[in-house]
């Protein structure tokens, strides 16, 4: 008993770095020394994970377990503000490390240098109190989020585009909602544009991440109102917030066990009156075409301006896909359509998919150039 109190109990220098936390009554001695015992694992080390991370180790959490396989590069360094440039070519987890240890070194920080997966998921989260998703892809969300609820765990869950970002605590208590109730089904694969295509404004993840670590805070010391029930949304453009109420479905609850969650979230889902089958044609089956001739070919960018003005594929017209969802851009490429065969690209294939299944709606039909102006420029090269 005596050895577990001296454990747990805040030594005098703990108590002159924690000050202003032990003065705050919500929070105290007693909560301080629940933080220090306390255990949180965070699954990825890059926008969100990195103020979480820095958050954590100030507040005093007593272990970390971090869970990432990636490496620093250099366009990391706009947001992730826990690796620097001096961190490049490192592994993140790495990287992380040094950067907890230089706020806080009495916290203890393990490494998991490797993807979550089924097959590890369960024995890595079960050694922590508090799960934080700071992940950045569908398969991975449905992969925690299960594996929380077998579990038993709360997950903190967070996520960032362009200039919005949400956050929600799931499956806090017993009538919790969780991912699921959220999201039931992923999106289609190819829709969903990734953070180098869509952009993201660098403060963002450090707002939405910097709630996430309040979260686990207030959770570990069990004060306030968490997240629980609620979806919190922030638009950085607007600057505001606005909340929405999740409810829990018995059903997405019966969960038992892991499954293959990069197929599950790659499976076509039954299509509906809007969907069409759009053809597609690879860069080499294009470059035959251009070399042929190219006056029958309606060649159209779907990116935007800074984009096309870095590089584009020589002939091609410039035409947002902001402004085919708009409306605004319809009626030229009908026009333009009229004698001419569209052939659409972007920069992997995801957003030309998008504005082609949207110009279906007005008729207007067109073929979708797969791997986009990366595929130009690995072929080119």
């Amino acid at each position: 008993m005596e050895q577990i109190q001296n454990e747990t109990s805040l030594s005098s220098e703990e108590i002159a770095r924690y000050a202003r936390h032990i003065s705050l009554p919500e929070i105290g001695i007693k909560g301080q020394e629940k933080l220090k015992i306390s255990s949180i694992a965070c699954i990825g080390t890059g926008g969100l994970g990195s103020p979480l991370l820095i958050y954590l180790a100030a507040a005093g959490v007593g272990r970390i377990g971090i869970v990432d396989f990636d490496v620093v590069e250099s366009s990391n360094l706009q947001r992730q503000i826990i690796h620097t440039t001096t961190s490049l070519g490192l592994l993140k987890t790495d990287s992380a490390k040094k950067q907890i240890l230089k706020i806080n070194p009495s916290c203890r920080v393990d490494l998991y240098n490797q993807k979550l997966t089924s097959s590890n998921a369960l024995g890595i989260l079960s050694n922590y109190d508090v799960i934080c998703d700071c992940s950045d892809n569908f398969p991975t969300r449905y992969l925690i989020n299960d594996a929380c609820i077998i579990l038993k765990k709360p997950n903190i869950y967070g996520s960032i585009a362009k200039f919005e970002g949400q956050v929600s605590v799931f499956n806090l208590k017993e009538d919790s909602p969780n991912y699921r109730d959220l999201i039931p089904t992923p999106p289609p694969k190819e829709l969903i544009p990734s953070c180098s295509e869509g952009g993201v404004m660098g403060i963002l993840p450090g707002i939405i991440g910097t709630i996430q670590a309040a979260e686990a805070i207030k959770i570990i010391t069990k004060i306030g109102y968490p997240l629980n029930g609620r979806l919190l949304i922030f638009n950085a453009l607007k600057m505001r917030f606005k909340e929405l109420t999740l409810k829990s479905k018995p059903e997405n609850k019966n969960i038992d066990k892991l499954i293959d969650y990069e197929r599950f979230c790659s499976e076509i889902p039954v299509k509906n009156e809007v969907d069409c089958d759009i053809k597609s044609i690879s860069i080499k089956e294009l470059k035959i075409l251009l070399s042929q001739s190219s006056l029958g070919i309606l060649l159209i960018d779907v990116r935007n301006q800074d984009e096309y003005n870095q590089c584009s594929i020589e002939g091609s017209r410039l035409i947002p896909l902001s402004t085919i969802e708009s409306g605004k851009a319809i009626n030229e490429i009908k026009i333009l359509n009229t004698k001419k065969n569209l052939y659409v690209f972007c920069k992997s294939g995801k957003r030309s998919l998008r504005a082609l299944k949207y110009l279906n709606k007005f008729g207007i039909e067109g073929i979708n150039i797969e791997g986009g102006i990366e595929a130009w420029n690995k072929e080119k090269s």
